[in-house]
């Protein structure tokens, strides 16, 4: 797996062993990450369920301009540090050892772009967005990767669902704030 464009494209990223993180695929990333290019920069992002933090860090490469990566899995943490220090960009990275929902309900920032990819069948996504729009900026965009059998609501505050994408046995859903203002 490596970083597909921007200032660290084409670093290596290591991922935490074992069947508890999924990475994303880079088909699915290069697609996530082409249909936001002219939204990473000077963005502040959240890439919640970190994993690797290839996410995040795809958004630092493409100019984003701060990064807070969560996860509770030790390991995670552990590859998502060793990927920041490889791509430098350790002094615009903010990485925590935390539950998702207890990050959120004590957070005081505000994202511009959130990515989620929570562990699969545990509704977790359906828990974690409510709590996770409030910490959006107005124009701000929320990712989600997920299950096909994974309904999401079509609004949450003021954020509509658009189109899902289906890439083989992911979904990626959308939440952007579409009324004007």
């Amino acid at each position: 797996m490596r970083v597909i464009t921007g200032t660290a494209r084409g670093r290596r990223l290591v991922t935490p062993e074992g069947m508890d993180t999924r990475p994303t695929t880079d088909k699915v990333k290069e697609a996530v990450c082409s249909s936001l290019q002219f939204d990473f920069p000077g963005a502040n992002v959240l890439d919640l369920f970190a994993g690797s933090g290839q996410m995040g860090i795809e958004a630092l490469s493409r100019g984003a301009r701060h990064a807070t990566f969560i996860d509770s899995d030790q390991r995670a943490i552990d590859c998502i540090k060793q990927n920041v220090k490889a791509c430098k960009f350790s002094d615009i990275a903010v990485i925590l050892k935390t539950d998702a929902v207890s990050y959120l309900q004590r957070c005081t920032e505000k994202f511009d772009i959130a990515f989620l990819d929570p562990p699969y069948r545990h509704d977790t996504l359906l828990q974690i967005l409510p709590v996770l729009a409030e910490k959006m900026q107005k124009n701000g965009i929320i990712v989600c990767e997920h299950e096909p059998e994974c309904k999401l609501p079509q609004t949450i505050l003021h954020f509509d669902l658009q189109k899902p994408k289906k890439y083989g046995k992911i979904i990626i859903s959308v939440y952007r704030n579409t009324k004007e203002d």
